[in-house]
């Protein structure tokens, strides 16, 4: 099952990335293809970042709790508003919208932990 899941992945992301390759050499660098595989790459690349270190804060005892999948529903919606943003507003108003996202994941784990007095 988790070879089909990053297979898919996998290929989105190259399709995308191609797709934006052939937009940057027909002269459209801000097409929403690059637009779009900017925001999955960014939300990809989060969800590493905070796989990784929830693991290791976990492991050392820093965290009592980690749910990642939980971060699946943040990353989701996060991308949606960001791409949206990023559409429409503009690339500066994106990334507003994605460190918002991350923001949001951040007072989640702090929940969890109970670190908020929750």
């Amino acid at each position: 099952m988790t070879r089909w899941a990053l297979a898919t992945i996998a290929a989105l992301l190259f399709l995308g990335i191609a797709v934006a390759a052939a937009a940057r050499f027909f002269g459209r660098p801000g097409s929403r293809a690059s637009i779009f595989v900017s925001v999955v790459s960014a939300w990809l690349g989060a969800w590493v970042l905070w796989s990784f270190a929830g693991g290791l804060l976990l492991r050392y005892g820093v965290l009592s709790t980690y749910h990642g999948p939980l971060f699946a529903p943040v990353a989701l919606l996060g991308a949606l508003f960001h791409y949206r943003a990023h559409v429409r507003a503009g690339r500066v108003e994106g990334l507003a919208v994605f460190v918002g996202g991350q923001l949001a994941w951040l007072a989640v784990v702090l929940v969890q932990n109970g670190a908020l007095g929750f």
